[in-house]
C-alpha cells in the first residue's frame, strides 16, 4: 500500500496521464512527481481513490462559547486557575482518553456516495489538461515532502494525506491565502 496525491491530469503525444505527487522527495520522478497512465486503472489509481472537499466552517465562528457543562466538566483541569474566556479554549482543556470530542469510527464502515463525481460530470466538457501546480500562474500545490529523511519510514499514507488535504486548503482559499498552507504529517499524528 502506498498513499499519493493525484494534482493534475494531461495528455501527451496522445496518451493521457494523471500528475501524482509522491512522497519520496524533489529528487524523485519529475521534481517529485511522476506520470500515471490514465483511463487504465494503472496501480487502482482510478478505483481505489479518496477526496475531500473542504468546506469553510471557520468564518465569523471559530470563537468557542464555551457551555456551564463544559466549564463544570470533572475532567478539567483546574490547577492553574478558573476556567479561561472569550478566546478559542476549545482546545484548551484535555482529556487523557481522547480529547474534549469523541473518538469518530465508522461502526458500518466507510459510506460511499451515492453518484461517484465521475458519473457526475460529462467527461467531454472537462479541458484536455489540467495542473494546480500551474493555474494560471499561480501553484496550489503544498511542497513535496521526502518520508525517506533520514532513512525509510513508511509514512506515505500521513504525507500523501496531509499533502492532498493541505492542497484542497490552498486551492479553497485561493487568492484570499498569501502563503500556501503546508500540513506537517508528524504534528498532526503527536495531536
Amino acid at each position: 500500500m502506498h498513499d499519493i496525491s493525484v494534482v493534475g491530469y494531461g495528455v501527451e503525444n496522445g496518451t493521457k496521464y494523471w500528475v501524482v505527487r509522491n512522497s519520496w522527495g524533489s529528487h524523485f520522478g519529475e521534481s517529485g512527481f511522476v506520470r500515471v497512465i490514465r483511463g487504465i486503472n494503472n496501480i487502482a489509481i482510478e478505483t481505489d481513490c479518496a477526496w475531500a472537499v473542504p468546506t469553510d466552517t471557520w468564518t465569523n465562528q471559530w470563537i468557542h462559547h464555551t457551555t456551564e457543562a463544559e466549564k463544570n466538566d470533572p475532567n478539567n483541569d483546574v490547577k492553574n486557575g478558573p476556567y479561561p474566556e472569550g478566546s478559542n479554549d476549545a482546545f484548551l482543556q484535555k482529556d487523557n482518553k481522547y480529547g474534549r470530542v469523541p473518538k469518530v469510527q465508522f461502526k458500518e464502515g466507510e459510506k460511499k456516495p451515492e453518484k461517484f463525481s465521475w458519473e457526475e460530470i460529462d467527461a467531454s466538457t472537462l479541458p484536455d489538461n489540467w495542473d494546480w501546480r500551474n493555474m494560471n500562474g499561480t501553484n496550489y500545490v503544498s511542497w513535496s515532502k521526502n518520508q525517506h529523511i533520514p532513512e525509510y519510514c513508511g509514512s506515505c499514507w500521513a504525507q500523501g494525506s496531509t499533502s492532498a488535504l493541505a492542497d484542497r486548503f490552498n486551492i479553497l482559499l485561493g487568492d484570499k491565502n498569501p502563503t500556501p498552507i503546508g500540513l506537517n504529517a508528524q504534528s498532526i499524528i503527536n495531536c
